[in-house]
């Protein structure tokens, strides 16, 4: 199965009310596709995470390697663009381009052999998987106290048994909005905090101590990513589970992470960190160190299927038993217009759990209507 074209599509739609976490404000939302073309008429579809004008142009480059090349070599053929590039891209947008082109050979390798992809990783160890709402974002005006505590309410009311409340402005205000969301959803539902590395160890191990009466799931990205010595001393000293890795890539990556007992759960997004060729050799091996994976997820349905895709073959997080913890899907359910319109059957939770997709490849199919609408 030759490889005849690949294909960028570079999608974008503004909000109709910007939100902001601790380092940024979005007016907008863009995605990054590929779509890979073959001589048998199968297409496969991928995307990218990252500056969506910065991926197109490495896929475009990577693209032009492709042309010829047997579509269902997609081991040998993440090889030879990594080995090519790796002089200048062992981390960042490259491997977000490389991502979305593995995405898309995966896509293709279940299409031919009609099967799920994760038929072909090695069979699902589930069906369907818990999700939290990622959402709790800061508004342009009013006061959070009581607009995120009413946002909380109402994904309880959706279904959500769990949900990621963003922190990262300043440890007073954090801890009381914390407070707030935990009285307002109540001891049974998960709550997690996530800071966009937006603090030092200093700050961090503050805040952590501030909340961990609170029984928060896991403390996320509490320092930058490059400072692996401040996740220790945040691991070291509060009681939460430290998470992170979203900003990591490739399996050399995390092995530092993880040889360096950074983190309690390690975070790879798919469109990221290698694509789904990677992914798995970073959850096996995070499986041998003994620390559990949940994906970073932050994009469109083609995302979401691919990180839905392998989280039917990750490991639960604890040793076989009659009632071992699984890994959780991270739902984004902030404004974005471009995420459930490009697929044909739109990806939804019911009760806090989503169905993992069983139709062949990724489980869908897309709507190329929206992607003229978004098209940039």
């Amino acid at each position: 199965m030759k490889i005849t074209a690949v294909n960028t599509h570079l999608l974008s739609a503004k909000l109709s009310q910007p939100f902001a976490y601790s380092r940024a404000r979005y007016d907008t939302r863009t995605a990054m596709l590929v779509e890979i073309v073959t001589d048998q008429g199968l297409v496969g579809w991928g995307e990218c995470y990252g500056p969506a004008r910065i991926t197109k142009a490495v896929v475009d480059e990577l693209g032009q390697m492709l042309m010829g090349e047997d579509a269902l070599r997609s081991e040998f053929l993440w090889q030879e663009l990594y080995a090519r590039l790796r002089d200048h891209g062992q981390k960042g947008v490259v491997i977000q381009g490389l991502s979305g082109i593995d995405i898309a050979l995966w896509d293709l390798r279940g299409k031919y052999f009609g099967v799920p992809t994760y038929q072909l990783l090695g069979g699902a160890t589930r069906t369907e998987v818990q999700a939290y709402a990622t959402g709790l974002y800061r508004r342009d005006s009013g006061d959070p106290l009581h607009y995120l505590c009413e946002e909380a309410a109402g994904y309880i009311e959706q279904g959500f048994k769990a949900m990621k409340l963003k922190v990262g402005f300043g440890v007073r205000e954090d801890a009381a909005v914390t407070r707030a969301i935990r009285d307002t959803i109540g001891e049974d539902a998960a709550l997690m905090i996530d800071a966009n590395h937006a603090y030092d160890a200093v700050a961090a191990i503050r805040l952590g101590r501030e909340v961990e009466e609170l029984d928060i799931g896991w403390f996320e990205e509490p320092v930058p990513p490059e400072d692996l010595a401040g996740y220790r001393a945040v691991k070291a000293a509060i009681d939460i589970p430290v998470a992170g890795g979203e900003c990591e890539f490739t399996r050399y990556g995390f092995r530092g992470v993880l040889t360096q007992q950074a983190m309690d759960i390690i975070q790879p997004d798919i469109c990221a960190a290698g694509g789904l060729s990677e992914c798995k050799k970073i959850a096996d091996m995070a499986q041998a160190f003994g620390v559990r994976v949940n994906p970073h997820v932050w994009g469109s349905g083609i995302g979401i299927a691919a990180s839905l895709q392998w989280m039917a073959t990750v490991p639960t997080h604890t040793p076989t038993s009659l009632q071992p913890v699984q890994p959780l899907l991270e739902f984004d359910q902030t404004e974005h217009p471009i995420r459930q319109a490009i697929i044909a059957e739109p990806i939804v939770q019911q009760n806090g759990w989503v169905q993992i997709p069983n139709g062949p490849g990724l489980g869908i199919e897309i709507n190329r209507d929206a992607l003229r609408h978004f098209a940039l």
